[in-house]
């Protein structure tokens, strides 16, 4: 208990320091458009203000070289191979390997939900990490069933669309990407169902595959593209699970 309670500290201070930073860099005297200057001409009149911008520039250049001496965990590249499969991320065992489990999903969609956002050209998101750690235990905790099935060694197409489709409704629930300075987005799920399908589908595919693919994220993204009126009207639904399984799974045939 003591150990996750040090894991949910430790996530939600990355999620602020990295609001923290995203807020800096808007702020650099040095950056493209006009968010930084907005920002600058929205403060008070103060001594000094002219140098706010200057100011910021030396802090994130600061911040980048002590970066530069700290471990990183973060993936080399972000494609289809960094996508695991649902037995990777809910195995089957102790605390030490359902906590590894999580560790490997909540990285692993923060990096892939970035990665799709970037080919969407969607700007400065802010996606937390900590939504990601509560849609994995509310998968534990809600879905037990559909991951049993879908992770089991003769897991049909139907039973891995069952599970992925439990996974993509937590995760619109949970809201883990924010947009704007403000951190605020529309009530409409459309954005959400942009950049969350894509990972989930290729989550799918990762863990219908034998071998992950480079371009799984690139195929997912294109495919949720077409289907999405289709993912948008089941997750409506009162039933979303079951009104998005067959959605799914028909995608995860066709791919496959």
């Amino acid at each position: 208990m003591l150990r996750q309670i040090s894991e949910d500290v430790r996530v939600n201070l990355k999620d602020r320091l990295r609001e923290l930073r995203d807020a800096i860099r808007q702020s650099r005297h040095d950056r493209a458009g006009e968010t930084s200057r907005d920002i600058i001409d929205n403060l008070p009149p103060f001594p000094g203000r002219s140098l706010l911008g200057h100011a910021a520039s030396a802090v994130d250049e600061a911040l980048t070289i002590a970066e530069s001496f700290v471990p990183h965990s973060r993936p080399l590249k972000v494609d289809g191979t960094t996508v695991k499969s649902l037995r990777t991320y809910f195995p089957q065992g102790d605390e030490d390997r359902q906590m590894s489990g999580e560790r490997q999903f909540r990285r692993d969609m923060y990096y892939l939900t970035r990665a799709v956002l970037a080919g969407l050209g969607i700007e400065n998101p802010r996606v937390h990490e900590a939504s990601f750690s509560a849609v994995h235990a509310a998968m534990r905790k809600r879905h037990a069933d559909l991951l049993a099935a879908a992770t089991g060694p003769a897991a049909s197409t139907d039973q891995i669309a069952s599970a992925c489709s439990a996974l993509l409704v937590e995760c619109l629930n949970h809201r883990p990407v924010q947009l704007g300075e403000t951190g605020s987005i529309s009530g409409d799920r459309s954005f959400d169902i942009d950049c969350l399908a894509p990972v989930v589908l290729a989550c799918g595919l990762a863990t219908k595959g034998e071998t992950p693919e480079p371009d799984i994220l690139e195929i997912a993204l294109l495919a949720t593209e077409v289907r999405e009126d289709r993912i948008r009207q089941a997750v409506a639904q009162a039933n979303a699970v079951q009104e998005l399984t067959p959605v799914l799974a028909t995608l995860l045939a066709h791919l496959t």
